[in-house]
């Protein structure tokens, strides 16, 4: 009955401010064009079209507030009205009483807020779909930023994901695609993190793990986190001086290279991703500034870590692979691929998958990325995938989403950017760190001291391993035996081999050490 509730109100937001008009004005068909006449007479709908978008997202809640962060960085797929009106989604949602977020705050730390803060500023100085944000100042002379969650939001959020629980159900029952797409494994992906960011000591210690990461690339700043003054619904952080990133005069004014700021988004993301496999997930411009410091002068300032993605060492190299092989233009590796890790039937014949995803690709390639959309080059894939029974992976749905985030970021700041260029050498270094010279020297290093402890307790369990196990059955005794002198010589072998690796490890790391000396 709830979902019957809450289906009925998103109904009625939809007739309310015209979105029904909105939706169906591309349809060609007569019965379309007299359908919306219909619905619209009755109707005054004074507004623009996009002011009355932007309402009707605030009025259904966070979920459809972060679909239209996503949808505003995309001006390549909608028109230009639409996509300044959403940008307000970004940090501009409407507040919560100040006298709200004060109670909240003194709530959460169970005393006043005059013995916590040397100075507070009640009008705060953003406000998202999730939690606001209010500057102040510790006893200590410290500035810091005050996060505080908005009230009420895990009933709304819990509403919203049963209905789309049900309408996955739905999908997968009615539609030919709908075991495809996984689509009650994806809301599940998207359950988890947005109840993640419900927990800003969550989102606090996903912060942390990205300052220590970050530390030593030097083109991002992560504030730090006041550990003391941090709780589920109250979170306490460093207070970071930056541009918002989307004020491009500003920041040209300043003397930012602008150029260089669309590639460093570039490499921090992908070293995110690849080398560390936790990224930021939620790279929307209303998170993002830019230092004018003069010690940090042109870095990124990273801010809101609620939505964070993670990666298996799986994930990782497959990803790798396939970016080198597009960045190659081998197409028969990347159809080799999907078939290897099990993303399409083991029966498909790799030259028709490898010609399906060339004719995708190849037209893309030496291009600027304004000549490119990588919203519709992951269309036309995903058409191909339902030629060949593609499975979508849930793992990977965040990551597709802040990919289309960079790309929408990388558009705003410098049109004339090669992505694949940009990230080709660094994919490339990367593959050789892990599969190179490089690599299995960091993990020889790595293993050797599990086997050094191993080596003196092998000698032990090959004699155990060679030892015959009685048998009541006298008439399969000599079978057995023959069997066990076969195993025997096999063990032996293998444990000379396996003493022998081990005595080269424990070799390697000796020259090692030597050489670091």
């Amino acid at each position: 009955m709830r979902h019957v509730t809450r289906l009925l109100f998103i109904v009625f937001t939809i007739y309310r401010y015209g979105l029904d008009e909105l939706a169906l004005s591309n349809f060609r068909q007569r019965w379309v064009r007299v359908l919306v006449r219909i619905i619209t007479a009755s109707r005054r709908l004074d507004a623009p079209r996009g002011v009355r978008l932007r309402m009707a997202l605030e009025k259904l809640g966070p979920i459809f507030v972060k679909f239209g962060q996503v949808l505003s960085t995309r001006r390549d797929l909608i028109p230009p009205d639409l996509a300044d009106e959403l940008a307000q989604l970004q940090d501009n949602v409407p507040p919560f009483p100040p006298a709200l977020a004060r109670q909240l705050i003194e709530k959460a730390f169970g005393r006043r807020i005059e013995d916590v803060f040397a100075s507070f500023e009640s009008e705060p100085v953003a406000s998202a779909s999730i939690a606001q944000v209010h500057f102040a100042t510790l006893n200590d002379g410290r500035e810091v930023a005050v996060k505080v969650l908005r009230p009420n939001m895990l009933s709304v959020i819990d509403d919203d994901l049963a209905l789309m629980r049900t309408i996955a159900v739905w999908v997968e029952r009615l539609s030919a695609d709908g075991k495809r797409l996984k689509p009650r494994e994806v809301v599940a992906e998207f359950d988890n993190h947005l109840h993640d960011e419900l927990d800003l000591i969550r989102e606090a210690a996903n912060a942390a793990q990205l300052r220590r990461n970050m530390q030593g690339l030097n083109l991002v700043l992560v504030p730090e986190m006041h550990w003391e003054l941090c709780t589920q619904t109250v979170l306490v952080m460093e207070r970071m001086h930056g541009v918002p990133i989307s004020q491009l005069q500003r920041l040209q004014d300043a003397g930012v290279d602008i150029p260089k700021l669309a590639r460093d988004g570039v490499t921090i993301f992908f070293t995110q991703v690849f080398r560390d496999g936790f990224f930021h997930a939620d790279m929307h411009p209303g998170n993002i500034q830019v230092s004018l410091a003069p010690a940090t002068f042109g870095r990124y300032i990273a801010l809101d870590f609620g939505i964070v993605g993670t990666l298996t060492e799986f994930d990782k190299e497959y990803l790798a692979q396939n970016f080198i092989a597009f960045f190659r233009r081998d197409y028969k590796r990347v159809a080799e691929l999907h078939i290897e890790s099990g993303w399409v039937p083991a029966n498909t014949r790799v030259n028709e998958l490898e010609g399906a995803i060339r004719a995708v690709c190849e037209p893309h390639f030496d291009r600027p990325l304004k000549d490119i959309s990588l919203g519709q080059v992951l269309l036309r894939l995903f058409q191909t995938s339902r030629r060949f029974n593609v499975e979508i992976q849930p793992q990977l749905v965040l990551l597709q989403k802040t990919l289309l985030n960079i790309e929408g970021l990388g558009r705003q700041l410098d049109p004339e950017l090669d992505l694949w260029s940009t990230a080709k050498p660094f994919l490339e270094r990367w593959m050789n760190d892990q599969i190179g010279w490089r690599g299995l020297v960091a993990r020889l290093k790595n293993e050797a001291p599990r086997y050094v402890q191993l080596l003196p307790e092998l000698p032990r369990l090959v004699h155990q391993a060679l030892q015959p196990k009685p048998s009541a059955d006298q008439k399969t005794l000599e079978a057995l035996l023959t069997e066990q002198r076969r195993t025997n010589r096999l063990l032996q072998a293998i444990g000379y081999a396996g003493i022998g690796f081990l005595i080269g490890v424990v070799v390697v790391q000796w020259v090692l050490h030597l050489g670091y000396r």
